[in-house]
């Protein structure tokens, strides 16, 4: 890409003080950018970093050392001010539908929140904005007058979507937004997500421990293992031809139907398992 990135993640590490004075070492120096209108995929398992980078970039956890920078400005450690401005540039959808919404506020009142800050919009203008997104999204008309334990766990997820899109951001912060659906669901958030980072030109950080959902909507995947970028690429080739043993391990433990390519899979997750012991 042409264009200058517009997040730079810059030799990022993040330690965590443990018992007795131990240091565990969440990040050890990760460098990554995402450009205008980029998907990339963070994929691991769990400790290995991948939502503590998430963390990081939405201020939510403190960097020990190295810089952020959204569109040229370090916003490593910004003030609470600035990262409330922020949020009209940077949004998150979590993981867990159910607990990310207040349930004791109508789906109306949580998404006019973000655009509240905004004086030029009158509440009619942000009537109309939340009808737009929930059309967007694939909601009935009626979903701004209702709660949110009234709809599935897939419905809230769009709910969600719509939340961080509503404001028009510049990144979206996708945090294992799928892993808590059912298959069927999930398939149908993906390409909720696809459609808007191309139709509104989103950049998306998409994290994930599923190499396969990766893909489907990523440009590029970056793999962590234990703190360190160890594989990253065009989204397809990672997939398709994966160069390091963590890489290979975490393709073939993802589950498919079939019994015997499952059992097959695990042959080669064993495989992958002792080639990388022996790397490390």
């Amino acid at each position: 890409m042409n264009t200058a990135p517009l997040l730079q993640v810059q030799d990022l590490c993040v330690d965590f003080t443990q018992g007795q004075g131990k240091v565990f070492q969440a990040l050890k120096g990760v460098s990554l950018n995402i450009h205008p209108g980029e998907t990339v995929g963070l994929v691991g398992e769990s400790g290995s970093g991948k939502t503590t980078l998430g963390r990081v970039v939405l201020g939510l956890t403190e960097a020990t050392r190295g810089r952020i920078l959204f569109d040229g400005e370090d916003i490593t450690h910004a003030s609470r001010a600035r990262r409330r401005t922020l949020g009209r540039d940077i949004q998150v959808v979590f993981q867990d539908p159910y607990g990310s919404l207040n349930p004791a506020r109508t789906v109306g009142d949580t998404l006019a929140e973000p655009l509240l800050s905004d004086k030029s919009l009158s509440p009619q203008d942000i009537a109309q904005r939340i009808a737009e997104v929930l059309q967007r999204v694939g909601m009935p008309a009626d979903t701004a007058q209702r709660y949110p334990g009234q709809f599935s766990g897939g419905q809230r997820q769009r709910i969600a979507i719509a939340r961080a899109v509503i404001a028009k951001p510049r990144l979206i912060v996708c945090d294992e937004p799928v892993s808590a659906l059912d298959l069927s669901v999930q398939a149908q958030v993906l390409n909720l997500l696809k459609e808007l980072q191309q139709s509104m030109g989103l950049a998306m950080l998409f994290i994930s421990h599923d190499l396969t959902v990766v893909r489907h909507v990523s440009h590029r995947t970056v793999v962590l293992y234990r703190g360190d970028i160890v594989e990253q690429g065009d989204a397809h080739q990672v997939h398709e031809h994966p160069q390091h043993p963590y890489t290979r391990a975490l393709l073939a433990a993802a589950p498919v139907p079939d019994p015997l390519i499952q059992r097959e899979r695990r042959a080669q997750f064993d495989l992958a398992r002792q080639a990388l012991t022996e790397t490390t």
